[in-house]
């Protein structure tokens, strides 16, 4: 209390003594510490100065000259970069340390009941700062007091690492403890946290770090970089409670995610560790079925999902038939599905969103995993370039899968031939704290031959620059340019006249801009705005012979530039009611040059109703499509334990997938919207519970929704879309409605943990059209291809030691609709096969099981080699679950067949390992 009473000693002398005015006098400093240029100020005046010489401030070094100017204006301007202040009375100035000594009696400083003690963190009294032994006990000041300085609030911002690698830590929870103020870093180690004036006690947790605890004293806004030390001492499974209660105390709704980590230990197929197969055991996940490409989710169509790798667009996320996602999981850092509330930063696609984050370099040292296993092998690897200024992460995926095609239960592909490769670059820089610039490639290729005489290939490209700016403590902005190609090729060979070769691409540019703007601790803004330049070839056929019977086709190519502005602010009401508001404007125009089709007006889209050819010049607009897209997410919290969420989203999509399958085919094609095609509209709504029981340990949720679509694209039977200059004729722009509830209960930790879900769903849509052959069940709703009204998947893990742990994988779905011949007749002396209602019968249902073995090497921390194992049998029952029904008509018998993907046990051991 020494301290205080000096302060309130010269306060209350200063109060009874006037000032003598300061003189002016003029003075040059040159790189001269500013202890000696108050002793130079003392010898050009009458001026004594007083201060305490340890003070680390005192050697920063001046610069400057002025002319005739009273001493106070050089003393403010030598000390504006310090943390010292200066007070002047009767010839002598006091230099104080970060306090600021008033000259009159400022009465809002002062509580009028009682005096504040010294633990009250008021701006005049502060204790003294006693150097500890233990940093978490020391006391740090940031800033200075001022005179007229009123704020109440600062901004802190930096990154949190790794303190051995210096890689920046995602998800890192920093908690003002006295304050009852929470966030966390983003995907680069970024964090922003709005403080009171005064002391803030901050706790700052990881998984598997030690936490960190820091007192502080606010001032002024600030930018502090954090380094975590790895706990090296516990071998126990760690969960953070930030982890724990995100589902309970996170605003948005239908959100998951992941860390690629923890797919290690779940059993897959063919022993590969993978994001999709991940994800499809979520609730309100499905696909067609087992060797399928597509993914349906919440009832919506597999072209309606957008799938982002670090914001550059996957337009097939899958390898080898849907078997392995197209993107390296040694590579993935994280991947956010987002299924319910969509932020309003992302668009295009009305069903869902999967964020895919590739992992950041290693800033210190050279590094590396892979692995080894019976389909494809892998090796990444992380290298500095500029130690912790720049690094490099690469790598590359390859297969030699012919094998497993023998053990296919189906003759066709028995004798085929299939492969794949994918390859990844990434550099980061980091220029200076308030700028980063990051490039990366991405490529990957397919090639399989379904018979001896078709080879097919299909390919993923994306090439991105990001710069990330730091425009002052509560600015950050992200600066974005994008481009993805995706291509896919037939090469026919049939040792004839006929032989050809046919491809198809699209291509995206892309400009993001997006900043993050924090106004204050009830407020974060996120604006923005996305442009996309779409470049689609529809389809070219080229005959591989001069002689060929066939000739050159080519389809005009699409051109389409859609343009966002979106703004979100997540709003803290109180401590128990959150909300996301979300706005997206979107507009899309379609471009020449092109030529397009005009028919009459209120009449059917067919050949014998065309009013007109009309030609359009290059980027001439053929038509514009625009609207609003509203994005709510609120959050209720019941308990600290419990909480309702309600979310509500509109999209729109201006881009269709052309397909006559009943599944997902690679060698689909796309086409954007133009005067003809309308873009499909989705909107949904959701509520759900989310509750945690016993310390956290369990976590439960069940969540509803209803979504409708309108003009999404279906196509009547026997369409033939292959280089086909009038899609619009076959085309049908339907309605569809989609409705379920999921459950999950998860258990995060402990010798046994996983999850279990349960989702009942319906997907229906309507098919009328104007004309009767583009009618569908005289214009009912009627079962999608991908309806399975029943889905439970059960993945648990039981670690028997720290090195030893089990998987088990059960999952269970209601079989797909499909139509069935129902008969015969007989017209016009010939007879014809009837069928029933479009997917009026179901397949048998679907169901598995999986088990596997891990098996870790030892977990010594200076070990220079770390091994895991993976054994694991797929389809353990061998279950002999029909892929599809097909019908083949034998002597006048219609006679039904099924085909299996995998009708017997797949057991597969994997090695991975890190270096």
């Amino acid at each position: 209390m020494k301290k205080i009473s000096i302060y309130l000693f010269l306060i209350c002398f200063n109060l009874l003594h006037a000032q003598v005015k300061e003189p002016n006098i003029s003075v040059s400093f040159n790189d001269k510490p500013i202890q000696e240029c108050f002793l130079e100020i003392e010898n050009k005046t009458n001026e004594k100065f007083y201060f305490d010489s340890n003070w680390s401030h005192l050697n920063h070094k001046i610069t400057a000259s002025f002319t005739n100017e009273p001493v106070s204006s050089i003393l403010s301007a030598i000390l504006k970069e310090t943390n010292l202040n200066f007070f002047h009375t009767n010839n002598t100035y006091i230099i104080t340390q970060n306090n600021f000594i008033y000259n009159q009696l400022n009465t809002s400083l002062i509580q009028t009941d009682s005096l504040p003690t010294a633990d009250q963190s008021n701006p005049l009294f502060f204790e003294k700062l006693v150097d500890a032994t233990d940093e978490n006990d020391a006391i740090t000041i940031i800033g200075k007091q001022e005179e007229g300085n009123t704020k109440k609030t600062h901004v802190i911002e930096g990154v949190i690492l790794d303190t051995k690698t210096k890689n920046p830590l995602s998800g890192v929870l920093i908690s003002a403890t006295n304050r009852n103020i929470k966030t966390e870093t983003d995907i680069d180690g970024h964090f922003k946290i709005v403080l009171p004036d005064g002391l803030n006690i901050l706790e700052i947790n990881a998984m598997s770090y030690k936490k960190l605890n820091r007192k502080i004293v606010l001032k002024k806004d600030a930018v502090l970089h954090f380094q975590l030390t790895e706990s090296v001492t516990l071998l126990n499974e760690v969960v953070v409670e930030r982890e724990r209660n995100k589902e309970v105390k996170e605003i948005a709704s239908g959100v998951t995610t992941f860390n690629v980590e923890k797919a290690k230990s779940v059993p897959l197929v063919l022993g590969e560790r993978d994001i999709i197969k991940l994800a499809l055991a979520l609730p309100g996940i499905k696909t067609a079925g087992e060797g399928t490409s597509g993914i349906n989710v919440r009832g919506g169509k597999d072209d309606q999902n957008l799938f982002l790798l670090d914001n550059a667009t996957i337009y097939n996320p899958s390898h080898f038939f849907g078997f392995f996602s197209s993107v390296n999981p040694y590579l993935v850092n994280d991947v956010n599905i987002y299924k319910g509330y969509i932020p309003a930063e992302f668009g295009g696609r009305i069903a869902s969103v999967f964020e895919i984050n590739s992992k950041e370099g290693n800033y210190e040292k050279f590094k590396g995993e892979g692995g080894i296993g019976p389909v494809t092998s892998n090796l990444t690897f992380t290298t500095p370039i500029i130690k912790e200024k720049a690094s490099l992460i690469g790598g590359v995926r390859a297969t030699y899968s012919k094998w497993i095609l023998k053990q296919i239960d189906n003759k066709e592909l028995n004798k085929s031939d299939a492969s794949f490769y994918d390859a990844y670059l990434k550099y980061s820089h980091k220029i200076n704290k308030n700028n980063t610039l990051e490039t990366s490639i991405y490529y990957s290729k397919d090639k399989f031959k379904i018979s001896s005489d078709s080879l097919y290939s299909y390919s993923n490209t994306a090439v991105s620059l990001k710069w990330r700016h730091n425009f002052n403590a509560k600015n950050i902005a992200t600066f974005q340019l994008i481009n993805s190609n995706y291509a896919f090729a037939i090469d026919y060979d049939s040792n004839n006249l006929k032989s050809f070769n046919y491809n198809f691409n699209i291509n995206e540019s892309k400009f993001i801009f997006k900043n993050v703007y924090f106004y204050n601790e009830k407020h974060k803004f996120t604006y923005g705005l996305n442009s996309v330049l779409y470049l689609l070839n529809p389809g070219e056929l080229n005959p591989s012979d001069t002689n060929s019977l066939l000739t050159y086709k080519k389809i005009d190519q699409e051109k389409g530039l859609e343009n966002d502005l979106f703004i979100n602010d997540e709003y803290t009401l109180n401590k128990k009611l959150s909300f996301n508001l979300g706005l997206r404007y979107s507009t899309f125009l379609a471009l020449g040059p092109a030529t397009q089709t005009v028919y009459e007006d209120g009449a059917p889209i067919a050949p014998g109703y065309v009013k007109e050819i009309k030609e359009y010049g290059n980027n001439e607009v053929i038509k514009n499509y625009n609207g609003f897209e509203y994005r709510l997410g609120t959050r209720y919290l019941l308990t600290e334990t419990s909480s309702i969420k309600l979310a509500y989203t509109t999209n729109y999509q201006y881009l269709h997938k052309l397909s006559s399958n009943t599944t997902q085919s690679p060698t689909d094609t796309w086409k954007l919207a133009d005067l003809n095609i309308k873009p499909s509209y989705g909107q949904q709504i959701a509520l759900g519970y989310f509750k945690n029981f016993k310390e956290d340990l369990y976590q439960f949720s069940v969540e509803g929704y209803y979504k409708k679509t309108e003009n999404f694209l279906d196509f009547k039977v026997g369409s033939d879309l292959i280089l086909s200059e009038s899609v619009e004729t076959d085309a049908i722009q339907g309605k569809g409605k989609a409705y379920g509830v999921e459950f999950l209960i998860k258990k995060s930790e402990g010798r046994l943990n996983g999850w279990i879900g349960y989702t009942y769903s319906r997907s229906l849509i309507q098919l009328n059209g104007e004309t009767a052959d583009k009618r569908v069940n005289n214009g009912k709703y009627f079962a999608s291809n991908f309806d399975k009204p029943h889905d439970f998947n059960a993945i648990l893990n039981y670690k028997f030691t720290q090195r030893y742990s089990a998987s088990f994988n059960f999952t269970y779905q209601t079989g797909r609709p499909v139509t069935y011949p129902i008969g015969s007749y007989t017209y016009g002396n010939a007879q014809y096969t009837l069928y029933s209602d479009r997917n009026k019968f179901r397949i048998p249902d679907y169901y598995r099981v999986d088990v596997g073995i891990n098996i870790e090497g030892n977990h010594k921390v200076k070990k220079p080699f770390h091994s895991f194992w993976n054994i694991s049998v797929y389809n353990l029952l061998g279950r002999n679950n029909p892929q599809s029904i097909f019908f083949v008509t034998d002597n006048g018998k219609i006679k039904a067949y099924k085909s299996s993907i995998f009708a017997y046990p797949i057991p597969t051991i994997t090695y991975n390992f890190k270096f």
